[in-house]
């Protein structure tokens, strides 16, 4: 008797834990290690320096819907494939930028490649694979495997900064984004068949499949826009709190090499906030463990104000990278549940849209905030004030799981041919 094969979906994990894993260390992760050479080289400032990658982000937000759309139509092999390719291609322009407009347009350019390569499209891809039970998992598989992208990645960036220059070994790393990402992408990822069938893909089969809403049905819904603003809230939070950390506890008696520990443990923290949340999700369902994730935000940035008085900062370290670690999974999870798998890609590239785009404008807008307010004290409480209000109307929205359902089940009806 032979033994059974493995279902395809998880091979689909396999290559995605590896290519998101490089392309996170090289494409994203690269960057902050080449910034002081790059203002030496390029004879800039690092206000300057840092947008470019800004740019890039905000064109990976706005890239996010169009690419969303393609995924749903014809799945992630071609468009991952171009992305990896477009990717390697601009690294190596990268390595040749010799003034800062080149740079920009360098990296406006690579803000296609990560929206066409990093998590966004991936996750579509493994959601498609995975309609139910099993799919928390797989995308844990993922998150976990990608989350080391920096711990792997940085070191050896470094490493070879020190020995090669910023030049070459931008170059050599555009070489191994191409050698690896672009053949796994166009060989291993293809779209399910009737081999994703549920007795196949391990499913569940006792409970009906939620039906899928389209993204214009999904819009008409509260709770698609409650989770747009608490995504925006989120991401513009962690990364105001992450850019910001440094200088605000600097001024409050902290070494910096201290505060910057921090940053790094929040950065491992992740990881076991990421095991944590299938459990729990499994548990209790996406929307308390998403409004949880909030809600912990928020009692995480609370602390903030009072970091020049109490003892220790280990309880908003811990908590601030355990729900960011699992922010990222409950934005692919709770989209999945609530609206369905068959049009993932185009929601999710909607909500990512604005998510993506906070992530983007985070940095400055903080800064801008900071003027504004008077001080860092000011702008850490109305963050918490906002955390904790997305952190209710997801909890809320949750009851509109009802309304989205009906309107898929009208959609499908509507999508029928007369008999």
């Amino acid at each position: 008797m032979s033994a059974p094969r493995t279902y395809y979906g998880w091979w689909v994990v396999a290559t995605l834990c590896v290519t998101e894993t490089v392309t996170w260390g090289i494409i994203y992760y690269g960057y902050p290690v080449f910034l002081r050479p790059m203002e030496e080289s390029l004879h800039a400032s690092r206000v300057t320096i840092t947008g470019a990658f800004s740019v890039g982000l905000a064109v990976s937000a706005l890239a996010a819907l169009p690419v969303g759309r393609w995924l749903d139509r014809r799945g992630p092999r071609g468009l991952m494939t171009a992305g990896s390719c477009l990717g390697a291609v601009l690294c190596l322009c990268w390595a040749r930028v010799e003034s800062v407009t080149a740079l920009y347009v360098v990296w406006f350019g690579m803000g296609f490649a990560m929206a066409a390569t990093l998590y966004e499209p991936a996750f579509a891809a493994v959601v498609s694979w995975f309609a139910t039970r099993g799919r928390d998992r797989a995308l844990l598989i993922l998150t976990l495997a990608a989350g080391l992208a920096s711990t792997i990645f940085m070191p050896i960036e470094a490493w070879l900064l020190a020995r090669i220059g910023w030049r070459d070994s931008v170059t050599l790393l555009a070489i191994v984004v191409g050698a690896i990402t672009i053949p796994l992408h166009a060989l291993m990822l293809r779209r399910p068949s009737a081999e994703a069938e549920p007795v196949a893909s391990g499913l569940d089969t006792s409970r009906p499949a939620r039906p899928s809403l389209s993204l214009s049905a999904a819009m008409r819904t509260p709770v698609f826009w409650v989770l747009s603003v608490a995504f925006i809230v989120g991401n513009f939070a962690t990364v105001s709190v992450t850019v910001h950390l440094i200088p605000y506890l600097g001024g409050r008696g902290y070494d910096a090499a201290v505060a910057a520990m921090m940053i790094g443990w929040m950065g491992a923290m992740q990881l076991p906030g990421r095991l944590f949340f299938v459990p729990v999700a499994a548990w209790l369902g996406p929307r308390w463990v998403t409004a949880g994730v909030f809600a912990a935000q928020a009692l995480a940035l609370a602390q903030l104000p009072f970091a020049g008085v109490v003892p220790t900062l280990a309880p908003f370290v811990m908590l601030l990278g355990a729900a960011n670690g699992m922010s990222t999974l409950a934005r692919a999870s709770s989209i999945a549940e609530i609206f369905g798998p068959r049009h993932y890609g185009s929601i999710s590239g909607a909500l990512a849209l604005g998510a993506n785009g906070a992530r983007a404008i985070g940095p400055v807008g903080a800064s801008l905030l900071v003027v504004a307010l008077g001080s860092y004290e000011r702008l850490f409480w109305i963050l918490t004030t906002c955390l904790l209000a997305v952190s209710v109307g997801v909890f809320a929205a949750g009851t509109d799981i009802e309304r989205a359902t009906s309107l898929a089940v009208g959609d499908a009806a509507e999508s029928r041919p007369p008999t």
